[in-house]
């Protein structure tokens, strides 16, 4: 078992350690985030990429300097210059530009990201609309893009697929950077700034891997190793909600999910811990305003012909 480092004599001030729990294991394994290579060399003059249902972008500028624009009241600002090698990472659709010389323009590396229940994905809701991240701000990922750019740059056997792999690798990576930094990353309050926490993290990821055993307030606080009533407000002013309409909303996600691939209502509730079918079911509608068949019915919908 790995325990806690002795935090007795950190200095006053010393960041602390990181929560000695996988925070992102069960998250992407139940939402899988593909990364898929796109493109990779210079891009010159204006360059624009689409918003896509359940899509985002992850690129990374090797050299150069370039301009980026977005739309008014996207969430991201309107206009931005990056002039040193740059992860730009965009968690959900959000049409964006780049702007570079007409010639001989920045270099670049580039995938799609396709996200497990699209803007829904746990952690796609949970970052914000961009992150902008300077490669030397984010130590341990020379080996990987190495590879990455070693891969890109010739073609071979199986590069593709490796080179998939890769941007998969590289956001694992950038998220677990992210957590360890969640004021440098920009994270607002969420499930990401929970996560962030050392006492929170502990609550959540057994949340997550377990969402259908019986979950009380207290055993929760056990959990984090604090009171009731300090975890609960604790729990608020980090994540945003308080912990009992955390666990409905993870129960819900998951049910979602699972009935996308086809699984019924009354097997997704044995799995979810609720009493029958009809109790998931009455929670489901009110939450989000369509019961789990109408819910399935809009999905169809909305499919492309």
């Amino acid at each position: 078992m790995v325990r806690p480092a002795n935090t007795s004599n950190r200095p006053s001030g010393a960041k602390a350690p990181p929560p000695s729990v996988d925070r992102l294991s069960s998250l992407l394994e139940r939402f899988r985030v593909r990364a898929h290579l796109f493109h990779t060399g210079p891009l010159c003059g204006v360059t624009r990429f689409a918003a896509e249902p359940g899509r985002g972008f992850l690129h990374v500028m090797r050299r150069g300097e370039m301009v980026v624009t977005h739309a008014a009241r996207s969430g991201a600002p309107r206009r931005l210059t990056v002039a040193e090698p740059t992860l730009l990472f965009y968690p959900r659709p959000l049409a964006h530009q780049f702007h570079n010389a007409p010639a001989e323009g920045a270099d670049f590396v580039c995938a799609t990201l396709d996200f497990d229940g699209g803007d829904k994905h746990p952690l796609a809701r949970a970052l914000p609309p961009l992150v902008r991240l300077p490669l030397r701000a984010v130590a341990g990922l020379e080996h990987t893009l190495a590879l990455l750019f070693a891969e890109t740059e010739q073609v071979r056997c199986g590069h593709r697929l490796l080179a998939d792999r890769l941007f998969e690798v590289l956001l694992l990576q950038l998220l677990r950077w992210l957590l360890d930094h969640p004021q440098e990353g920009g994270l607002s309050m969420g499930l990401l700034t929970g996560l962030a926490d050392p006492r929170l993290a502990r609550a959540l990821v057994a949340l997550h891997d377990a969402p259908g055993e019986a979950w009380s307030l207290a055993r929760m606080a056990q959990t984090a190793g604090m009171s009731r009533s300090a975890f609960a407000a604790h729990f608020k002013a980090v994540v945003g909600e308080t912990p009992a309409d955390y666990l409905t909303h993870w129960r819900l996600t998951i049910a979602q999910a699972q009935l996308r691939e086809g699984r019924s209502v009354k097997v997704v509730a044995d799995a979810l811990g609720y009493a029958n079918a009809s109790a998931l079911s009455r929670v489901f509608t009110q939450k989000t305003g369509r019961s789990p068949r109408a819910w399935l019915g809009s999905l169809a919908e909305a499919q492309p012909a």
